[in-house]
């Protein structure tokens, strides 16, 4: 059973140039995550006990005071849709005239269709962990259901709001087989990012992993590219 907790907002990066594209963004970072994904970054927002450092209302509050400045937002995590009040929150950043983009796992497919449905959400970001055989190791959730990440990754490709997959490709989890799989299920995605793994001082299970070639990499793009529109990589320079 997933916890369902109020807006937890551990983090808040001011201005980034990078997090939401095209757009001069603040980072909101939500605690707490249903997946266990080995290779995860921001591993300490997955820790219980919680701990919020920021309310709702001092976040936008801040947002307000930099609306000038800022043209969107991104909610990441962890898993912001785990978060009750996130489609309250998503409102009042709507009202400031702001964009939002969506992090997201895809495990919750009706909350997922709930924001879009509802304009409350201007692009989506889901990660694809893996292929649909290898999804539950990658996640860290053996049992996990395919179905329900499989709904988003119909849904968003229905083209109800802008979006983008993307993959963190490690070596020790994902092979050539992952892409052989991944291409046909996300055909017809317009934009594919495959991300190169790096070790952080955040990782989960740190000293597992490791990153694959810039060649490697190039290869499982090529894998995938007659499926998808575009297929970019993140973290390697070519």
């Amino acid at each position: 059973m997933q916890v369902i907790r109020i807006m937890n907002i551990c983090g808040l990066q001011k201005t980034t140039l990078l997090d939401y594209p095209g757009r001069v963004a603040a980072t909101v970072f939500t605690g707490g995550c249903n997946f266990r994904c080995p290779f995860c970054h921001n591993s300490q927002l997955l820790k219980e006990p919680l701990t919020a450092a920021y309310s709702s209302e001092e976040t936008l509050a801040f947002l307000t005071k930099r609306k000038g400045v800022l043209e969107g937002v991104c909610i990441t995590g962890g898993e912001p849709t785990l978060c009750y009040d996130l489609e309250d929150f998503l409102t009042e950043i709507q009202a400031l005239g702001l964009a939002v983009k969506l992090d997201t796992n895809g495990y919750n497919p009706n909350v997922l269709k709930r924001l879009c449905d509802r304009g409350l959400v201007n692009y989506v970001a889901m990660d694809i962990k893996a292929s649909k055989e290898n999804y539950g190791k990658a996640a860290g959730v053996p049992k996990l259901r395919i179905e329900s990440i499989n709904e988003s990754v119909e849904f968003l490709l229905s083209g109800s709001v802008p979006y983008e997959f993307r993959t963190t490709v490690v070596r020790g989890l994902h092979t050539s087989q992952d892409f052989d799989g991944i291409g046909p299920w996300i055909k017809g995605c317009s934009e594919y990012y495959l991300q190169c793994f790096a070790e952080t001082g955040h990782i989960l299970a740190p000293g597992l992993y490791s990153a694959f070639t810039k060649d490697e990499m190039l290869g499982f793009a090529k894998q995938v590219s007659p499926f998808v529109g575009k297929v970019v990589l993140r973290g390697i320079e070519y």
